[in-house]
């Protein structure tokens, strides 16, 4: 497939410019139908909802409030009045505008009036859903109300459509990220076309698939929240794994290879392994599924098919830009040096030293990584999930404004209200029952419509409090079943409270899940029992590290001022499964990419201590570059202007670097060593019945020449001094690194192995007291003299 989309490079790329024109002219025609759907069967606030719904089918339309305050006097003064009237008028008038309901007119209206008279405020009902009304014409609202103001008197305005208008640009976020990433890309290639190459294949994973979750929205329930996350997310992995191809096919080109052959030789490597890891992406995706919570179905379709999409574009349309680019991929430098020959491989870069390290010290490096992870674990302990509101805005936005105004003049619990929707019982007992109760500000009793009452309660603490969480569990259990009656606690605090048990009762199961499933895969692909097991206990501790990272930022408040993302308050309910499968499948790439070098060169040698230091001193840089790129393209979500996002952005960020930086490059390594070949030990019963799952490519047999007999490659194992080595292991290898001959050196040093046709073959020289090095050799009709040189600890491989 991959010299398929190398020759046919201009059909391939037209393909994809097609696709990704063609979807977003249908989904700019089509336009959005995002729907936040939080259905949470069984829940005492989901039968709330659906009384109300009965009794009051017609009170759809989102609700957002306009708040003003005097500096002196009283907002009943005519001044007042002929400044805030007016305005409220023409915002009634508006097209779009439901009706406005405010505080100057009939006996309702002064209860809209704080008890001090200095504050004040206006209900406006919009003809839709907050996500359906026009920009336009929120702006619009805002504008008339905020023209208002003059010296003495503010005004501010709160809700779900006033906040959309608030946000920051759409793209500023994937802007700065995007930006970021290129920096790091150009630092490590050197190569202005390389740094572009991960960035388009990017754009174009990314863009296909947000033009079709767009276009899907249409077709079932996807959240608002999706399309940003799958953004999130798509960033994320289309630029790592393009990443890894091209880094491989740098690689290649440095070694003397065709651009052709070598953009193969990537793809049917490092392109295995990125499908592989794709595919644990989605499998990790797919478990919040088991939580049987519907708004995160939308966000499972959104997320799965950006990833799949950006897999795709990684696997077919990166090997026909390599194709155009040729050896340009390469900087000037690289290229100037290569025609000089092949360059060789460097045995003495930071890499190579911090692998031997590991190997030299793996105790004491575990036992440091894993106090540096036990202590950023250690806020999870206070973990509190629930939701956040308007409270937790930027202290600069008018939505925050208004959300503290109320409370200042209505009391903290203004902002949350509780429903208690009733349908028999004697409905004058229960009011009087639920005003006797603690915690309660203010109870008021709606006319019943159809059999059904509702009865506002005002808590006197806020919507995010422990206090008002007691109080739903008390009005639930005590208050209502004690006056007799048959009713339900609904509104958007109860249902956000429900939430969050919801999604805490199921999180274990949904955990097991994507642990058990990414178990068996690794299984199959490593045939192996400890490496799975590994990997499972690591993704915990990361979980658990970067969940601290967040209750210490987002619900201790430490560094919120610093990052401008308001104030502190619970975790939010819906982020521990988002984050969890992100974070899950996220580690399994490097995981994936680690371990398959490990393995690859344990299946050769059968040297576990050689196969973890190769497989670290090879990887741990590309590692660490496609981690320092997400990182990057994470934090940069914290300017998106949605809590939800910058939330999961930082969290997603400090998971992602402790993985890499701490687990990967050494916990994991350093538990490894002490392990030994215990890491590959697999049940020979269970080996023959798992079918085989291989990252590597299988290799093609070597063709033999039909012209001459078969050669050989012979010559000397030397010290650096001269003098002979013995008992040297020399292997002789296809360049994909099947074994084709092995010997060791004679007392002189002396060596031969056979050839079985002319090519290129990869030699590979061990002794333990020297290390090893490895070189790729050309052999023509007749036998090759090469001779090796060893330097004791010498480290020298290659991928």
């Amino acid at each position: 497939m991959a010299r398929w989309c190398y020759r046919h490079r201009l059909v391939v790329l037209l393909l994809w410019v097609g696709a990704l024109f063609g979807l977003g002219f249908s989904a700019t025609a089509a336009g959005t139908d995002y729907a936040n759907v939080f259905s949470l069967p069984d829940t005492d606030s989901k039968s709330a909802y659906d009384l109300m719904e009965k009794a009051f089918p017609n009170s759809s339309g989102d609700t957002d409030t306009v708040v003003w305050k005097v500096d002196s006097g009283s907002v009943k003064d005519q001044s007042v009045q002929s400044r805030i009237q007016p305005a409220l008028d023409r915002i009634a008038d508006m097209k779009g505008v439901g009706g406005v309901t405010g505080p100057y007119s009939g006996a309702r209206g002064a209860t809209q009036i704080s008890s001090d008279g200095t504050i004040a405020y206006a209900q406006i009902t919009f003809a839709e859903q907050a996500n359906a009304v026009p920009k336009e014409l929120v702006q619009k609202v805002v504008d008339t109300a905020q023209d208002a103001q003059r010296d003495g008197l503010h005004v501010e305005l709160g809700g779900q459509a006033v906040q959309r208008v608030e946000e920051p640009p759409g793209g500023i976020a994937e802007g700065v990220g995007i930006l970021a990433a290129a920096v790091v890309l150009f630092l490590a290639f050197g190569s202005f076309y390389a740094a572009l190459l991960p960035i388009g294949i990017a754009i174009f994973g990314v863009g296909t698939g947000l033009f079709s979750t767009q276009l899907l929205s249409h077709t079932t329930d996807i959240p608002d929240l999706a399309p940003l996350l799958a953004t999130l997310i798509g960033l994320g992995v289309g630029i790592d794994y393009a990443l890894f191809i091209v880094t491989r096919h740098r690689r290649g080109l440095q070694r003397g290879l065709d651009p052709e052959e070598s953009t193969v030789i990537a793809l049917n490597t490092s392109g295995r392994a990125v499908l592989f890891a794709g595919g644990t992406v989605c499998i990790a995706l797919a478990g919040m599924l088991v939580t049987n919570l519907r708004f995160l179905d939308g966000v499972v379709v959104g997320t799965s098919l950006t990833v799949v999409l950006s897999v795709l574009a990684a696997t077919t349309l990166l090997p026909a830009l390599l194709g155009f680019l040729g050896p340009r991929v390469l900087s000037r430098k690289q290229r100037r040096k290569l025609e000089n020959g092949p360059e060789p491989e460097r045995t003495d870069n930071l890499a190579v030293r911090w692998s031997a390290a590991v190997q030299k010290r793996p105790r004491r490096i575990a036992a440091l990584a894993l106090v540096v992870m036990a202590v950023l674990a250690l806020p999870v302990l206070s973990l509190r999930l629930g939701a956040t509101d308007q409270g937790n805005d930027n202290a600069s936005t008018t939505t925050r404004k208004a959300y503290d105004l109320l409370a200042d003049g209505f009391g903290p619990g203004f902002n949350g209200p509780l429903q208690v929707v009733t349908s028999s019982g004697d409905t004058a007992t229960l009011v009087e029952d639920i005003r006797a109760t603690k915690d309660v500000a203010q109870v008021a009793a709606l006319p019943p419509v159809s059999g059904v009452t509702v009865i506002q309660v005002v808590p006197k603490t806020s919507p995010q409090s422990v206090e008002t969480d007691d109080l739903i569990d008390t009005l639930r259990d005590k208050v209502i079943p004690g006056a007799g009656a048959t009713g339900h606690v609904g509104g958007v605090t109860a249902i956000s409270k429900d939430f969050a048990s919801v999604t805490g009762d199921r999180l274990p199961l949904f955990v097991a899940t994507i642990i058990g499933l990414s178990f068996l895969l690794l299984l199959l692909a490593f045939r192996s029992l400890v490496v799975p097991l590994t990997a499972a206990l690591m993704n915990l501790i990361a979980a658990a590290a970067s969940f601290g990272v967040l209750v210490a930022i987002f619900q201790w408040g430490w560094g919120l001022d610093m990052l401008g993302l308001g104030k502190e308050g619970p975790i939010n309910a819906f982020l521990p499964v988002i984050m969890l499968s992100l974070l899950f499948g996220l580690s399994m790439d490097y995981q994936v990419f680690l371990v398959s070098r490990m393995h690859e060169e344990w299946v050769h040698t059968k040297d576990n201590a050689r196969a973890v230091r190769v497989g670290l001193a090879e990887t741990s840089r590309v590692i660490n570059s496609a981690a320092l790129i997400m990182v990057c393209v994470f934090l940069a979500f914290v300017l998106s202007g949605n809590t939800g996002a910058a939330t999961a952005g930082v969290g997603l960020a400090a998971a992602v670097a402790l993985d890499a930086f701490i687990l990967r490059t050494a916990l994991v390594p350093a538990a490894m060593h002490l392990l030994g070949n215990s890491n590959w030990w697999l049940p020979a019963w269970l080996d023959k019945s798992l079918p085989h799952l291989a990252v590597e490519p299988a290799e093609e047999p070597v063709q033999a020449v039909v012209e001459g007999p078969a050669s050989a490659v012979h010559g000397f194992v030397r010290t650096a001094e001269g003098e002979p080595v013995e008992g040297a292991s020399v292997t002789l290898r296809t360049t994909g690194g099947r074994e084709l001959d092995r010997v060791e050196s004679l007392a002189d040093g002396s060596y031969i192995v056979s050839v079985p046709a002319p090519g290129t073959y990869l030699l590979a020289t061990t002794a333990p007291s020297y290390g090893a090095i490895a070189r790729q050799v050309t052999v023509a009709d007749g036998p090759l003299v090469y001779d090796v040189e060893l330097a004791e600890g010498e480290v020298d491989a290659v991928n």
